[in-house]
C-alpha cells in the first residue's frame, strides 16, 4: 500500500493520510443532507401541478454512493487526495430551474446528467475538454462560479423567510420574529463563527449546532431512539436507473441547454478545484498537473455513476483542501473519505432533523465561499464587467443558472467586438452566442 501510493516519495504516512481523509469527509459531510433536501424540493410544501418529488431517502443513498464511488476512483486511479460528491449549484439548477421552473420530470433531468457525464468522459479521453475550457474566457468562468454562489445563497435566504416576496418592492426583509427564521439566522451566525475561527468542517458542525438548537427550543422533533439515528440502508429503487427510462426525451432544444449547463459548470468547477488542491498540496510540476486526465476521468465516471444511482452531477469538492492542509498527500486519504461515505449510509434517519432551517445556513455560507471568485474578475475593463455583471445578476433574479450563463455569453462577444477586441474571441464563443440566442427564442414556448 505504501509503495502504491508512494508514501516515502511524498513524505507522508498512514496517520497523516487517515487524518486528512477524515478531515475532508467532515468538511463536506453536509452534502449528505443538503443534497436530498434540494433535489427532493423539501422546502416547497406544495409543488406545482405535474411536478413530482424525488424520494429523499433514495437520494441520500445515491449521494453517499456517488461520493464513495467517485472518491474511490480518484484515490485509486488518479492517486490524489481529492473527494467528490454531488455538487452544490448544479443540484440547485437541477431542482429549482429544470424540475420546478421548467416542469421537466426529474427522471428526464437525470437522463440529462447521464448524457453530460458520457460527453464529459468522451471529451476527457479525446483531449477535447482542455481545448473547450481554454476557449471560454477566464473572467466568464469566474463570474459563473460567483453567480452560482449568489443563487445558492438566495435560495437559502428565501427558503427560511429571511428574504420574502413583497407586492410593492418585489423582495423585502422577512419576519425576523418568526421562530423558524430566527433558528436559521442562529445557524448562519454559528457557522460564520466556526469558519472564522478556522474550524475544519465548520459548515457541517454549524448544521449540527442548528439542529441541536432547534430540538432544544422545540422547533425540530428530536430522535427518540436508536432507530431514529441508525438503521438499515434505505432502498435505492425509487431513483436507480430512472435516467435510462427517460433518455429518449433529452433530444430537445430545452434539454440541450440543460445538458450544456451541466457540462459547462462541471467543466470549470472541476478544473478550478483540481488546480486549487494541487497547488496547496504541491502537486503541480512546471505549471501542469500530473495525471490530470486520470483525475478528470474520475470526475466524469462519478457523474455517470451518480446519474444512474439517482443524483445530480458529481464533481470534485474544494473542501478537499482541508484534508490537504491536515497532511493528506496521496490517494489513500481519498480511500479513507470514500469509506466514511459508505458508513454514512446507515445514518439516513437523521434526514428527519435536517429541516430547511438547518440546510439554509449551509447554502448561504457555501454561496459566500463561491462568491470569492469575484475578486479575480477584471472589473476595471467595461467590456469584461458588463457580461460578468449580467451573469451574476441574472442568476438569482431569474432563479436560473442557465439564464445567467446565457445572458453573459451573449453580451461578451458584443462588448468585445465594439471595443475592438474581436480577434481575442474564440470561435467557440460565437457558436455559444448563437445557441443562447436560440435559447431565449425557443425556451419560453
Amino acid at each position: 500500500m505504501k509503495k502504491y501510493f508512494q508514501f516515502e516519495e511524498l513524505g507522508t504516512n498512514y496517520s497523516r493520510e487517515i487524518m486528512g481523509g477524515v478531515t475532508t469527509f467532515l468538511a463536506m459531510a453536509y452534502i449528505l443532507f443538503v443534497n436530498p433536501a434540494v433535489l427532493a424540493l423539501l422546502d416547497i410544501e406544495e409543488l406545482p401541478a405535474g411536478v413530482t418529488r424525488m424520494d429523499p431517502e433514495a437520494v441520500f443513498v445515491a449521494t453517499a454512493l456517488a461520493a464513495a464511488v467517485g472518491t474511490l476512483i480518484m484515490g485509486l486511479v488518479a492517486k490524489y487526495p481529492i473527494a467528490l460528491a454531488p455538487g452544490m449549484g448544479l443540484n440547485a439548477f437541477f431542482a429549482y430551474t429544470v424540475v420546478l421552473t421548467w416542469g421537466i420530470p426529474w427522471e428526464t433531468a437525470l437522463a440529462g446528467v447521464l448524457a453530460s457525464g458520457v460527453i464529459f468522459m468522451i471529451l476527457t479521453l479525446t483531449g477535447v475538454r482542455e481545448k473547450v475550457i481554454n476557449a471560454i474566457p477566464n473572467n466568464l468562468k469566474l463570474a459563473v462560479g460567483a453567480g452560482i454562489g449568489l443563487f445558492i445563497a438566495f435560495i437559502g435566504l428565501t427558503n427560511v423567510g429571511i428574504i420574502e416576496s413583497d407586492p410593492d418592492t418585489y423582495l423585502a426583509l422577512g419576519d425576523l420574529t418568526n421562530p423558524y427564521t430566527l433558528l436559521a439566522i442562529f445557524g448562519v451566525v454559528a457557522t460564520v463563527i466556526l469558519l472564522t475561527l478556522g474550524l475544519k468542517g465548520g459548515v457541517f458542525y454549524g448544521m449540527i449546532a442548528t439542529a441541536v438548537a432547534g430540538m432544544l427550543v422545540g422547533l425540530i422533533d428530536p430522535p427518540t431512539g436508536a432507530s431514529d439515528v441508525v438503521s438499515t440502508v434505505p432502498s435505492l429503487e425509487p431513483t436507480f436507473g430512472a435516467a435510462f427510462e427517460n433518455f429518449g426525451e433529452i433530444f430537445t432544444i430545452q434539454m440541450l441547454i440543460v445538458i450544456m449547463t451541466f457540462l459547462f459548470v462541471d467543466f470549470f468547477d472541476t478544473g478550478g478545484t483540481l488546480v486549487a488542491v494541487a497547488t496547496q498540496g504541491g502537486f503541480m510540476k512546471d505549471g501542469k498537473l500530473p495525471r490530470a486526465n486520470k483525475a478528470l476521468f474520475s470526475d466524469s465516471s462519478a457523474t455517470v455513476a451518480g446519474s444512474i444511482l439517482g443524483t445530480s452531477t458529481t464533481t470534485s469538492f474544494i473542501e478537499s483542501t482541508t484534508g490537504v492542509s491536515a497532511g493528506a498527500r496521496t490517494g489513500f486519504a481519498s480511500v479513507v473519505t470514500a469509506t466514511l461515505f459508505l458508513l454514512a449510509l446507515f445514518f439516513s434517519p437523521l434526514l428527519g432533523v435536517v429541516t430547511a432551517e438547518v440546510t439554509a445556513p449551509a447554502l448561504i455560507i457555501v454561496g459566500i465561499l463561491m462568491a470569492a471568485n469575484l475578486r479575480h474578475v477584471e472589473w476595471d475593463k467595461f467590456e469584461i464587467a458588463v457580461p460578468a455583471f449580467f451573469t451574476l445578476l441574472a442568476m438569482p433574479l431569474t432563479y436560473s443558472i442557465a439564464t445567467g450563463i446565457a445572458v453573459g455569453f451573449i453580451f461578451y462577444p458584443i462588448t468585445m467586438i465594439v471595443k475592438g477586441r474581436g480577434k481575442e474571441i474564440h470561435p467557440v464563443m460565437y457558436v455559444l452566442f448563437v445557441i443562447f440566442i436560440l435559447y431565449f427564442i425557443f425556451i419560453p414556448e
